[in-house]
């Protein structure tokens, strides 16, 4: 054998069966070999013959994200739901108020109605106490009085009428009379007088009767009040 040749199998020596798993490494002859190429077919048919083809839909209905997105479709219904019953409750609550809203008016409007009449009532109940009142003045002064005192006697029968009408409206005359000490809180002081005869800041004389209306003070009295000197005091 000639050492400068490579030893070789001799083809005519080599079984049938064991063609396909000789490679030829004779560099020389043939050149060298894209290494990168043939680990590229050698990767590809390793897969193809390891990793069978999956269905990439049912993969995904099994996967973690399948079921994220079927909690997710699930929490998106709800929210749904929810959303429409706060729609349902908001119209049933606008409804509400709407109607809350007419009755407040028409409970105001019924209510500034009857205050109206209350007052209207009010004041024809006055003037039917008063009328009575004014029909007597109009007969006095129709009549003939025969003295002074007749006539003192009617005008002093239509007064106490009169009282009498006010005392049916609640309306009570102060009890003050002359020489009572003077009360600022229901009466109010003209000017002064001079009596010896009575006490230093009594009532000398009373100008206008005051008047109570249930219980509190509807107008106050307006009088004069005495007062004495420091030799008058002594």
């Amino acid at each position: 054998m000639n050492p400068e040749t490579p030893n070789h199998p001799d083809p005519k020596s080599v079984a049938p069966g064991e063609v396909e798993d000789l490679v030829d490494l004779n560099l020389d002859e043939v050149g060298e070999p894209d290494l990168q190429a043939l680990a590229d077919a050698a990767a590809s048919e390793y897969k193809t013959q390891m990793v069978p083809e999956m269905d990439l839909a049912e993969l995904g209905d099994e996967s973690p994200d399948g079921e994220r997105r079927v909690d997710l479709e699930s929490a998106l219904t709800e929210a749904e739901g929810q959303l429409g019953e706060m729609l349902k409750r908001e119209a049933e609550l606008m409804e509400q108020h709407r109607r809350l809203a007419a009755d407040f008016n028409n409970f105001r409007n019924r209510v500034q109605r009857d205050i109206a009449l209350a007052v209207e009532q009010a004041e024809r109940r006055i003037l039917l106490e008063m009328l009575p009142v004014l029909d007597n003045f109009d007969r006095g002064l129709g009549a003939s009085y025969q003295d002074v005192e007749t006539f003192r006697s009617g005008v002093e029968l239509i007064r106490r009428q009169f009282l009498e009408a006010l005392r049916r409206l609640n309306v009570e005359p102060l009890p003050l009379q002359v020489g009572d000490p003077f009360d600022a809180l229901h009466a109010e002081a003209l000017t002064t007088f001079s009596d010896p005869a009575l006490a230093d800041g009594a009532v000398a004389a009373i100008y206008e009767r005051g008047f109570n209306l249930k219980g509190q003070l509807l107008r106050a009295a307006r009088v004069v009040v005495n007062r004495l000197s420091d030799a008058e005091k002594s």
